[in-house]
């Protein structure tokens, strides 16, 4: 599965830790991420990350065009609801593109402990049968 790891700044530390908890769940998926994001996490994990630009830098975007593209198969993106975005925008825009392409989405440790154990028992392998059929798959 490609899985991809994005974080408010004061969500990273959470995400990071998360990701170092189930470290092992990781390992076995192509991992993507933002990139001061993606950054603390190998420098946690020593997981292989690709990186994207930062968030506010146009790194949600990258990702929204894989979704679009079908090559993201799950979205961890921890998101400080407290603190305002500059970049709100590209924010609504990622979250919508999971809505329409049916791609899971965790905001939070509570639905990333429920997304990371449904990857661990294998529940996500109608993605295999999406990529198979080419759904939405431009290249």
């Amino acid at each position: 599965m490609n899985i991809a790891l994005i974080a408010h700044d004061q969500k990273k530390n959470d995400l990071v830790q998360f990701v170092t908890a189930y470290q092992g769940i990781f390992a076995k998926h192509a991992l993507f991420a933002t990139g001061t994001t993606g950054l603390r996490i190998t420098e946690a994990t020593g997981l292989n990350v690709t990186r994207f630009k930062s968030g506010p830098l146009g790194g949600d975007q990258e990702i929204g065009a894989r979704i679009a593209n079908n090559q993201m198969d799950a979205i961890f993106f921890f998101r400080d609801p407290l603190t305002a975005q500059p970049h709100e925008p590209d924010v609504t825009a990622l979250v919508r593109l999971c809505d329409v392409y049916a791609i899971p989405l965790a905001t939070n440790m509570g639905s990333a402990e429920l997304l990371i154990r449904g990857l661990e028992m294998g529940l996500m392998e109608w993605r295999n049968v999406v990529k198979e059929n080419g759904e939405g798959n431009e290249g």
